[in-house]
């Protein structure tokens, strides 16, 4: 059975047959996994609606995973976010009007603002996090659980030699 990338690569092989440096079997893998992300950011698109955007959602996303309990301050959400303090400090306005998230002076150090989750907030996390983890189970629907986890030590295996 070929899908789409056994096309890909069937074209690049003909092309750079004489090419030691081509890999027909990393080309595949690494073409597959960008088509699979690529799959994967156009459905968690699709899921927003209602005006509440993927950064919206992203936002929401690091002030409630964080490593903080319940608060962090913008400059640590922006880290988080991997987003500069002026895009952090824009989408943090747009939360707050939309009443998702409080903004604090810190009662110990005025210099600091505390950003916190309103129950509004929450509850729509909790309402998109579920969506998404139904597109992420979408996306792996064609494996079965041993091959999910054949799969996760292939990629552990993968990252582990990338993170030395």
């Amino acid at each position: 059975m070929e899908d789409s990338v056994d096309q890909h690569v069937a074209r690049w092989a003909t092309f750079w047959k004489d090419e030691p440096a081509f890999a027909p079997e990393v080309e595949g893998a690494l073409t597959r996994m960008k088509h699979i992300q690529r799959w994967i950011d156009r459905a968690d698109l699709s899921i927003f609606t209602e005006g509440f955007t993927v950064q919206d959602f992203k936002t929401l996303h690091v002030l409630m995973v964080q490593p903080w309990p319940t608060e962090a301050t913008p400059a640590q959400l922006a880290e988080a976010a991997n987003v500069t303090r002026a895009a952090m400090t824009s989408r943090l306005d747009r939360l707050a009007e939309a009443g998702l998230i409080t903004r604090q002076v810190d009662g110990v150090d005025r210099r600091r603002v505390l950003v916190r989750p309103t129950q509004e907030g929450r509850d729509i996390w909790s309402k998109y996090i579920f969506k998404g983890m139904a597109v992420d189970q979408r996306a792996l629907h064609g494996l079965n659980m041993e091959e999910l986890r054949q799969l996760n030590d292939l990629l552990r295996k993968v990252l582990l030699s990338l993170e030395e």
